[in-house]
């Protein structure tokens, strides 16, 4: 029988080194960041469960620069979440109650609302404006081209880009 440990076994080992050695290091910099000591347990979790997901941890050289990225990009998507709520949830509260939507229906059309965000996120302002005055308001592509300040053409030009990035989101 040979003496090398399991791949498996080699990986728990090379994360729960880590974990040990820079999860209290990560909250204690995100509680400071943060302001809050569970906000920034939150997202230190979130960042070793992503850090735990990636499928070869040996190519990590500096786990706390790698820690710290994702733990930035938990947080600017916890941000863009909680905008994207305030912002339907202001939209909300200008409509009559009797048009409410249900809370299980509020819940998914968030999660649909941060799944466009999020697939429309490279995309410059104009055409992701583009693609929801399309989507969401049913305008013309004249009548988009009249609101954000260009041509018609453009406006076909940001909803081919817009909805590429949307089937790229579909399928990945």
């Amino acid at each position: 029988m040979s003496s090398n440990p399991r791949p498996e076994h080699k990986r728990h080992e090379a994360l729960s080194l880590i974990f040990r050695s820079d999860y209290r290091w990560l909250a204690e910099r995100l509680r400071f960041r943060l302001g809050c000591g569970f906000q920034a347990e939150d997202v230190a979790s979130e960042a070793f469960a992503q850090l735990a997901a990636l499928p070869d941890l040996d190519h990590v050289r500096e786990p706390r620069a790698m820690l710290t990225t994702i733990a930035q990009r938990v947080m600017y998507e916890t941000w863009r979440r909680r905008d994207l709520e305030r912002a339907y949830l202001n939209v909300l509260a200008q409509m009559p109650e009797a048009v409410h939507p249900s809370p299980e229906d509020r819940a998914q059309l968030v999660e649909s609302l941060l799944a466009i965000d999020q697939a429309l996120d490279g995309l410059s302002a104009k055409a992701r404006s583009a693609f929801l005055y399309s989507q969401l308001d049913g305008l013309t592509y004249a009548e988009i081209g009249e609101q954000l300040g260009v041509s018609a053409s453009m406006v076909r030009q940001y909803m081919a880009k817009a909805l590429a990035c949307c089937y790229a989101a579909a399928e990945a």
